[in-house]
């Protein structure tokens, strides 16, 4: 296809081209935030991401004229299929504004997962609902607040494709100031009625056993969700230590019921890292370690904006407005801080529950992502989602 060729690389021997390989396709858009090279090094090294532990991946780059134009991903999840038999996943599709380039990477991802049995393949997910997701469509304006970005063209190229909508997934912006006055009555209520409830920070001294904690609130809170997977206590352990390095503890709540020895409800929100890192322009040297140093241990350049990152109630609790309670501890929190806002993501279209609650709180759609689905076999049809009933969370 117009002198397209697409070849199947070995990780982590390839690893470093596939992801240098980005740089060209986002050259001139200032939205786009690098990722970090070593980061992502790490994370396509089956010895160090324990998704491999679950998981069948491979990945292609596509080449034209000598010069690399696009990358995909296709994974088996082997936890994805035992509740979704022939489902397989697409993602890392990063392309040059080229259908026929697109076309020959979509195509070579879908014959892997073919000759392996699938019957259906769902994207983009880099690997899975677990990890960054969606297709941006709308909301083009400013760089992403720890989400994933794309160049405007992927949407339509998606379509030509042949790609059909699975799900819509929101990103909310909320300003900040006063706590709403909504959520604030109904979080005081709840809580001076209900001495039962308590509400405490994150305690980084007992760091490894709250990541416990919340491993537990997600796999409970998120499990009737669209898309979920079940993630093993390995790889939420390992993604945690990522994480420990963009804690802010007085944005991390929890939330306790007496006779419960572990939490019922968590929430965290981070700072935009993004901000810092896009100066790092995807490397520590020669001077991208300067900008880390001076916002995590100078306290200069501070992020201007926040992202509430999840927000889960264990299923049980679910019906009593424990959410309420912890937006309005962590809004409380924020007030202290010189931020303009945050971003409250990713939440799924139909999830009317949380979309309501973030609602209450001044939150109005400013981005919006998509994942799409594609049968892999005459007469199949991707899963219906309309059967999915969204839980009280958002991640």
């Amino acid at each position: 296809m117009s002198g397209v060729e697409v070849r199947p690389i070995s990780l982590p021997a390839d690893a470093k081209q596939f992801v240098h390989s980005w740089w060209p396709i986002y050259e001139g858009d200032d939205n786009w935030v690098a990722p970090l090279v070593f980061e992502r090094l790490e994370f396509f090294d089956p010895k160090k991401n324990r998704y491999f532990d679950n998981a069948e991946v491979q990945c292609f780059m596509a080449w034209r004229d000598g010069k690399a134009v696009g990358t995909i991903s296709a994974q088996i999840d082997r936890k994805s299929l035992e509740s979704e038999p022939g489902r397989g996943f697409f993602g890392f599709f990063e392309f040059i504004d080229d259908e026929d380039v697109a076309r020959s990477l979509f195509s070579a991802a879908c014959d892997w997962l073919r000759e392996r049995g699938m019957t259906e393949v769902h994207g983009p997910y880099n690997f899975s609902s677990n990890h960054e997701f969606g297709c941006l469509i709308d909301g083009f304006v400013s760089p992403p607040v720890l989400n994933p970005y794309n160049r405007d063209y992927y949407g339509r190229i998606y379509d030509a494709i042949g790609m059909h909508k699975e799900m819509d997934w929101y990103g909310y912006w909320l300003d900040a100031g006063p706590v709403p006055p909504r959520i604030d009555k109904i979080a005081t209520r709840f809580t001076s009625r209900n001495p039962e409830y308590s509400f405490r920070h994150m305690d980084m001294a007992n760091y490894d056993q709250e990541v416990l904690w919340f491993w537990e609130i997600y796999n409970d809170a998120w499990a009737e969700n669209f898309a979920h997977i079940d993630i093993s206590e390995e790889e939420f352990f390992t993604m945690a230590q990522g994480l420990k390095e963009f804690l802010d503890p007085k944005l991390v709540w929890w939330a306790f019921v007496e006779g419960e020895e572990s939490p019922i409800a968590g929430n965290i929100t981070l700072p935009d890292v993004n901000q810092i890192v896009k100066r790092m322009n995807g490397g520590l040297f020669p001077f991208g370690w300067w900008h880390w140093v001076s916002w995590k241990y100078l306290g200069r350049n501070q992020p201007d904006s926040l992202r509430v990152f999840a927000l889960g109630v264990k299923q049980k609790w679910q019906k009593k407005p424990i959410g309420a309670a912890l937006y309005q501890k962590c809004w409380e929190a924020t007030m202290t801080m010189d931020v303009k806002g945050g971003d409250a993501s990713l939440v799924l279209e139909t999830n009317h529950r949380m979309r309501g609650a973030i609602e209450k709180l001044g939150g109005r759609i400013y981005m919006t992502y998509r994942t799409y689905g594609y049968p892999l076999v005459e007469g199949a049809a991707p899963s219906d989602s309309a059967d999915n009933q969204p839980s009280e969370s958002q991640a």
